[in-house]
């Protein structure tokens, strides 16, 4: 049987999940909880939070381990966590990962970034980063993140036996998809092998990072007068940029022949139309660009395009703010006038 590493006061090793529906931290959950339980004899538990069952809304999957004398009888959200594991970094615009985090405990990022850039961005100061390229993994073996991550998850919790995971990936796959067996087992050595560590001293006495309940931004004693709702669906106040999954359209203006086919398909309004003439001198519209501010990087203006003026591009940070092209409301969407 594993020695669990770490215990809290009620004798719990705890993991949070923070991701995005869609990534698969669901499953994922579940899946490092069954290698744990069935695999090793811990007794554990898998649950996850989350709102409206859709890509790109917030979700939370925790579990919980604990020695086999040890009984669970502790159900509520995992405030504490020794381990989080970050699926996707947009996701910090509207969650704080890191609240409750222990001064010892590790964040594990999806990311291809730099140890200290990710540092400043989750407000860090001591503890363990490990970051891995759990995109590129799994674009590459054409499977979901959530594979890839549970590989460095087992890196990082080495109390855990790979094979158990190993044995989990076939049982979950074998039956309704047996294709995704291999490049399942394929992604997750991947993410086993390919994590990368870096440790920041704790100081001695160090605290962790407190946790705060989030609170709704409107409620009874915040709510505007009138009962006005400002953020309301495609407002000038959302910003749908954090439901992307690591992917959004690029533009490339010579070769567009403004037929509209893309903002005929796209669901968010997010192509930004001028007036303009054309060779004859007709009155015409032509498409400016893309307002990624309300892009959630479902490609279906990619798939639409029948040039290749639109094509699919791996999200860096900072190219949608350096390329966005800005609504200016009231406007009209394509099309010829």
């Amino acid at each position: 049987m594993s020695v669990l590493p770490k215990k809290n006061d009620l004798g719990f090793f705890e993991i949070r999940l923070e991701s995005i529906g869609g990534l698969g931290a669901n499953l994922a959950g579940k899946m490092l909880a069954e290698a744990g339980v069935l695999g090793l004899g811990l007794n554990g538990s898998n649950f996850s939070s989350y709102g409206s069952e859709k890509k790109g809304s917030p979700v939370k999957s925790f579990i919980r381990f604990c020695d086999p004398d040890v009984e669970i009888r502790d159900h509520s959200p995992i405030e504490e966590p020794h381990v989080i594991g970050v699926f996707h970094e947009a996701i910090y615009k509207m969650v704080d990962v890191v609240s409750g985090l222990k001064p010892d405990g590790i964040v594990l990022v999806n990311s291809t970034r730099d140890f200290d850039e990710i540092k400043e961005d989750l407000k860090i100061e001591y503890g363990t980063l490990a970051i891995v390229d759990a995109l590129g993994i799994a674009v590459e073996e054409k499977t979901k993140v959530n594979t890839a991550m549970l590989g460095a998850l087992f890196k990082i919790c080495d109390f855990l036996d790979p094979d158990s995971m190993r044995s989990v990936i076939r049982k979950t796959f074998e039956k309704k998809y047996p294709h995704l067996v291999e490049p399942n087992i394929r992604t997750f050595d991947r993410g086993y092998n390919e994590v990368t560590f870096k440790t920041y001293e704790t100081p001695q006495g160090a605290k962790g990072k407190q946790f705060k309940v989030p609170l709704p931004q409107l409620g009874y004693k915040t709510q505007e007068i009138g009962g006005v709702i400002t953020a309301q669906a495609n407002s000038i106040l959302k910003d749908l940029s954090g439901s992307r999954q690591g992917f959004l359209p690029k533009f490339d203006s010579k070769k567009c022949i403004h037929c509209a086919s893309c903002d005929t398909v796209c669901p968010d309004f997010c192509f930004v139309w001028e007036e303009g003439e054309d060779k004859k001198g007709r009155k015409n519209m032509f498409l400016k660009g893309i307002d990624y501010q309300y892009c959630k990087g479902c490609l279906k203006c990619v798939e639409a395009c029948p040039t290749s003026a639109l094509t699919d591009l791996r999200e860096e940070l900072g190219y949608a703010e350096a390329n966005t092209v800005k609504h200016t409301f009231p406007y009209v969407t394509g099309g010829a006038l």
